[in-house]
């Protein structure tokens, strides 16, 4: 249950989503179909489960699983199922005979081993959409390597990107998150192409398309003006973007940091009283001397706190922000107003009720919130009842008794 209201009409409400998939991508691309309304049953290992039930964000649990799992899994039904079971994989068979949406992301032919890849789930479901997530695709050589968020971000040069001046990944799972918007996306169009015209499909993406995909504009220089990318300019001390020039940073004041992006140097230099900026009215000196300019507004702000320069700023409409400590982001105004927040209740195994509080979908319909439509849940706690309805055992051909 949650504690928050439930919301308008649901548009995926009625549509059966089987969800082979483990911690991150697969889960949360999943997630998204059960936030707009579809049935999801989550297909785990009898005993062990997810792999996500055990790997803690942060450390953080919550009852018998972690918080990272909860937050990932609201909405969803378990089954308990050994694929290696040949009864187990006869039911499951017959549930994804039923399914109108399979997700998986297991490594490059592993659901195929199972008899439970697209081709073959097709045959007898010529209308399922079948979403898959790979680490780098099908082919090539990086096929079978691990696919995992940071080994990702390093094979599409994320990090090299970001390198201050060394390289820098990215410190969550960007890879994993965009990769789930991707699946779902694909998901809900072609539910919409197969309503239309009957037709299922399969959408296939991967944590490498994923990246790339972020890094288009840099890719898109790189491929159309191989030297644009290759001419890197050094990178100030408060740099926060390697190809965009000064004042783009984030910079530290009397009681925390202060964020300035785009903004015309001596404009800049005029309100914060700094002359040597004022006189920068060549934007190439914006590049060339971006050291020398990030240090003198570091300076400056420096002697003020962040409050005081955003009155300044503020009032001349110059783009900047507080940068937050996560601390400040939660207990501000503009986080409670923004209502990203609602609250899970689980009863355990053992009869212990377990709450969680995690974030929505971050996204409105018809003006309406859409709230999770229930807890993450325990381990094969729905097998029986999924069993029963949906995918009943079946009598041999010609069996009975005469």
């Amino acid at each position: 249950m949650t504690t928050a209201q439930q919301g308008p009409l649901r548009p995926l409400d009625g549509f059966l989503v089987l969800d082979f998939s483990q911690f991150l991508a697969g889960p949360v691309a999943a997630l998204r179909l059960a936030d707009l309304g579809a049935r999801v049953i989550k297909i785990e290992r009898p005993l062990i489960g997810d792999i996500g039930r055990g790997l803690a964000f942060a450390g953080a649990r919550a009852g018998a699983d972690t918080v990272s799992f909860h937050a990932m899994n609201r909405g969803k039904q378990s089954v308990a199922a050994d694929l290696k079971d040949p009864d187990d994989l006869a039911f499951v068979r017959r549930l994804a005979e039923q399914a109108d949406v399979v997700v998986e992301n297991f490594r490059p032919g592993v659901m195929k081993r199972l008899g439970l890849d697209y081709d073959t789930v097709r045959a007898t479901n010529p209308g399922v959409v079948y979403g898959s997530i790979t680490g780098y695709g099908d082919d090539g050589p990086w096929r079978d390597r691990p696919g995992q968020d940071l080994l990702a971000q390093s094979i599409a040069a994320l990090p090299w990107v970001q390198a201050d001046p060394e390289p820098r990944p990215v410190g969550i799972a960007i890879a994993d998150h965009l990769a789930s918007c991707h699946l779902a996306h694909g998901i809900t169009a072609l539910l919409l192409r197969r309503l239309r015209t009957g037709i299922g499909g399969q959408v296939q993406t991967s944590l490498l398309e994923a990246m790339l995909d972020l890094q288009f504009e840099m890719l898109s220089v790189r491929l159309t003006e191989p030297d644009a990318v290759g001419k890197q300019h050094p990178r100030g001390p408060h740099s926060a973007h390697t190809y965009l020039p000064a004042p783009y940073g984030v910079y530290p004041t009397a009681d925390g940091y202060l964020s300035i992006a785009m903004n015309p140097v001596p404009r800049l230099g005029a309100l914060l009283q700094i002359p040597e900026l004022v006189q920068l009215t060549d934007p190439a000196t914006w590049w060339d001397q971006r050291s020398r300019i990030e240090t003198l507004i570091a300076d400056r702000l420096r002697t003020r706190s962040t409050a005081s320069w955003l009155t300044v700023l503020d009032a001349a409409d110059i783009w900047c922000a507080p940068l937050h400590t996560v601390d400040e982001l939660v207990e501000h105004d503009g986080f409670r107003a923004i209502d990203m927040v609602q609250t899970l209740e689980r009863e355990e195994s053992d009869g212990a009720r377990t709450t969680v509080t995690t974030t929505r979908l971050p996204f409105r319909l018809d003006g309406e919130r859409l709230w999770g439509t229930g807890a993450a849940p325990v381990l094969g706690a729905d097998t029986e009842r999924v069993r029963t309805e949906l995918a009943p055992a079946r009598e041999p051909v010609g069996g009975g008794i005469s």
